[in-house]
C-alpha cells in the first residue's frame, strides 16, 4: 500500500465519460440532497416535534445500522431511555475493504473511533449481547447483565463462518497467496499484499463465491475485476489465468447485472464454474478443494485465491427464538422480519436493521440509509399506538469496480428492478463518475448516515 498522499486514479475516462463526470461533479452542490444514489444521498432530515415517551429501547449493535437508528431516535424521541450494547471501540467503514484489498486506499482510511459517532443522550454499554430473550423482553450481556426493554432493535451484523472451510486460517491471510477482504482492515490490507505479490509474476487466480446470503454481494465481483486489472497493469495478464467458482447457479442475484458481468468476464477471459463450492483449503500447498452438489470433489492448485466465507447470523441470534424457523432464511438463522416494515413477525416490539435481517436483499450500507428512517418511524408509530406506516422496498446499491478509473453504479430493489437515481449514470455502462463516487464521495455520505443526518 502506498504511503503517498491519496490521489485520483491516473486512468482517464473516455470523452463521453469525462463529460458525464464533469456534469456530475459540477452538479454535486445542487444535488447534495438527491443526486447521490438514493441509498447514500446527503439530504438533511426535516425537523419535527419529538414524541414524548418513557420507553426503554435497546439497540444491539453499533455498526452503521445501530448508530444510524440511535442517532435518529435520540433526536425524535423525548424522554426515552436508549441503550446501545456493543463493545467495539473502532468503527470500520466496511465498504472501503474492497478499496484497501485491491490497492486503491491506504488502510487508515477505513477506521474511526466509535465514541466520535455515538450520539449524545444514549447510554453506551461496552459489552456484547450474548442472549436474546424476547418472551421476557430482555437481553443478557456476555458479562451476565440482564437488560429489560420495551422495544428492541437488532442490528448485530452477521457472522463470517470461515469454520465451514476446512483448513482455513484467517490469521494466514496475506501469506501463500491467500486473500480475503471480509474479516477487517488488517485482512484487507494483507489481501492487497498477496495480490500485489501475485501480479508481479502472474499465475493462476481462483475466485470464490459461497451459497449463502452475503454482505456486499458485489465484493467478490469487484475483487475479480480488479485482479484482472492489476495483472494487466503489471504486464502479466497474458501469462495468467483467472477462474471464478460460484456455489450457486449465478454470480449475482439481479439477473440483468449477473448477465452483464458474465458478458464482461467472457471478454476478459474469466471462465465461471457454477455449483462449485469451496469446502477445504491447503494453505501451504496452495490447493483448494471444490465440492459439487452431486457429491464430486475437485482439487485446484492456485497462486492466488480470494476466499469469500459462508455467512450467517451471529450465535446469539442462532440460539434465540428470533430467527426464521422455516424457508430459505432459516438455514442462516436470519432474523425473521417482515420485509416491508422490518418489524419482527412474531415479536411486535422487535425490529431488525441491516445485515442480520432475513430479507431477499439488503446487506449493504446503502440499505441502511434507506431503511433506518423507515425503522425509526415504524418504531415511533408503534410507541404511539399505531401500526407501522412506512414500507421498505429493498433498496440496495453497489458501486461495482471494473478497473482503476471505472465502475458501474448498480441500484436495485427486492424485485430485482434496476432503480438508478443519477441521470448521468447508466447502470450498465462504464462510468468514471461512479468510480469517483466510490473513491471519494461515499464515505462522507456514510458518515452522515451514521450520525443520523440523512
Amino acid at each position: 500500500m502506498s504511503d503517498k498522499p491519496e490521489r485520483l486514479s491516473s486512468t482517464q475516462p473516455a470523452d463521453g465519460g469525462r463529460r458525464r463526470f464533469l456534469f456530475g461533479a459540477s452538479a454535486l452542490p445542487a444535488v447534495a440532497g438527491a443526486g447521490l444514489p438514493t441509498g447514500l444521498a446527503l439530504a438533511s432530515t426535516p425537523a419535527r416535534a419529538a414524541l414524548k415517551t418513557a420507553a426503554r429501547i435497546v439497540i444491539a449493535g453499533s455498526g452503521l445500522g445501530g448508530l444510524a437508528i440511535a442517532s435518529r431516535l435520540a433526536r425524535e424521541l423525548d424522554g426515552a431511555k436508549i441503550t446501545v450494547i456493543d463493545r467495539k471501540e473502532i468503527h470500520n467503514y466496511q465498504p472501503g475493504y474492497t478499496l484497501v484489498g485491491t490497492g486503491i486506499w491506504p488502510v487508515g482510511k477505513v477506521s474511526d473511533r466509535n465514541a466520535d459517532l455515538m450520539p449524545q443522550g444514549v447510554d453506551w454499554m461496552r459489552e456484547m449481547v450474548a442472549e436474546f430473550d424476547p418472551e421476557a423482553d430482555a437481553v443478557v450481556t456476555d458479562r451476565g447483565q440482564r437488560i429489560e426493554y420495551d422495544y428492541l432493535i437488532v442490528a448485530t451484523g452477521l457472522h463470517l463462518d470461515y469454520a465451514q472451510i476446512e483448513g482455513m486460517d484467517v490469521a494466514a491471510i496475506g501469506s501463500k497467496g491467500l486473500g480475503s477482504i471480509y474479516p477487517g482492515p488488517d485482512a484487507a490490507e494483507a489481501t492487497w499484499r498477496a495480490m500485489d505479490a501475485f501480479r508481479q509474476k502472474g499465475g493462476s487466480a481462483l475466485m470464490t463465491l459461497p451459497e449463502t446470503f452475503l454482505k456486499c454481494a458485489g465484493a467478490p465481483l469487484k475483487v475479480t475485476f480488479m485482479v484482472a486489472d492489476r495483472l494487466k497493469q503489471a504486464g502479466t495478464r497474458d501469462a495468467s489465468r483467472i477462474a471464478f467458482h460460484s456455489a450457486l447457479d449465478n454470480i449475482f442475484s439481479v439477473p440483468r447485472i449477473n448477465d452483464e458481468v458474465l458478458r464482461r468476464w467472457e471478454k476478459l477471459d474469466i471462465p465461471v464454474t457454477f455449483h462449485s463450492k469451496l469446502v477445504a483449503i491447503d494453505i501451504g500447498s496452495r490447493r483448494a478443494t471444490m465440492a459439487r452438489p452431486e457429491g464430486g470433489r475437485t482439487e485446484i492448485d492456485y497462486d492466488f485465491i480470494h476466499v469469500v466465507p459462508p455467512m450467517r447470523a451471529p450465535d446469539a441470534i442462532v440460539n434465540s427464538p428470533l430467527p426464521w424457523r422455516d424457508g430459505g432464511f432459516a438455514a442462516g438463522s436470519w432474523l425473521e422480519v417482515d420485509p416491508k416494515t422490518l418489524r419482527h413477525r412474531r415479536f411486535p416490539n422487535v425490529f431488525g436493521l441491516g445485515d442480520v435481517n432475513g430479507t431477499g436483499k439488503g446487506k449493504t450500507a446503502a440499505t441502511i440509509k434507506k431503511s433506518a428512517p423507515i425503522v425509526a418511524q415504524n418504531l415511533i408509530d408503534v410507541i404511539a399506538g399505531r401500526e407501522p406506516s412506512q414500507h421498505f422496498d429493498g433498496y440496495t446499491s453497489c458501486p461495482l469496480l471494473l478497473r482503476e478509473g471505472s465502475a458501474l453504479l448498480v441500484e436495485f430493489d427486492y424485485n430485482n428492478n434496476l432503480t438508478p437515481s443519477l441521470p448521468m449514470i447508466d447502470p450498465l455502462q462504464d462510468s468514471y463518475f461512479a468510480w469517483v463516487m466510490k473513491y471519494r464521495l461515499l464515505k462522507p455520505a456514510y458518515m452522515a448516515v451514521a450520525k443520523g443526518r440523512v
